[in-house]
């Protein structure tokens, strides 16, 4: 049975490592791992985390967007397990967004992401994909791909300016 789990918050090491590579995506303890993670972003209202957001430096991730009260008009989708992802490319083309995270929790940020992103993984299955997400399921996957790489958004805002508390954030939606 899946469990929540406690999310690391800024300033906890892990969120600085870079993600070590999973051997074998069918082990039992990854697939309760996928699961435990599906349950602790819905529970927080996240549109995505990675398991270092859970304590475990490994290569992996949740897409989950859905409208929620953290992210009104997100895109709904059912969420899927991303392991070991590898960028094949990003657009020129960027844009900057309000971005939260629940390892940040009472800030928002503007942060510029690629408006379109083509990535390989495997899924949960432990078969090899490949997809291509935009806007702003692209913001989601650069975000979650930064949290293995030791990145979070704070590292990518242009300026301080560009902060907000997430009151501030809900007041100017």
């Amino acid at each position: 049975m899946p469990i929540l789990r406690q999310i690391s918050q800024l300033g906890q090491p892990i969120l600085r490592q870079v993600a070590r590579k999973i051997d074998d995506p069918l082990d039992p303890s990854v697939q309760a791992l996928i699961d435990d993670m599906m349950v602790t972003v819905a529970d927080a209202s996240g549109v995505g985390i990675a398991a270092p957001q859970v304590f475990e430096s490994l290569s992996l991730f949740i897409v989950a967007s859905r409208p929620n009260p953290r992210y009104p008009q997100a895109t709904a989708m059912e969420p899927v397990a991303i392991i070991d992802p590898e960028i094949l490319w990003l657009s020129d083309e960027m844009e900057k967004g309000w971005e939260g995270c629940l390892s940040i929790p009472g800030l928002r940020g503007v942060v510029p992401r690629h408006r379109r992103v083509g990535f390989r993984y495997l899924n949960r299955e432990g078969e090899q994909k490949e997809e291509e997400y935009t806007d702003f399921l692209a913001r989601v996957f650069q975000h979650e791909f930064d949290h293995i790489q030791g990145v979070v958004f704070i590292d990518r805002i242009e300026s301080t300016l560009d902060l907000v508390t997430e009151r501030e954030y809900l007041r100017r939606l």
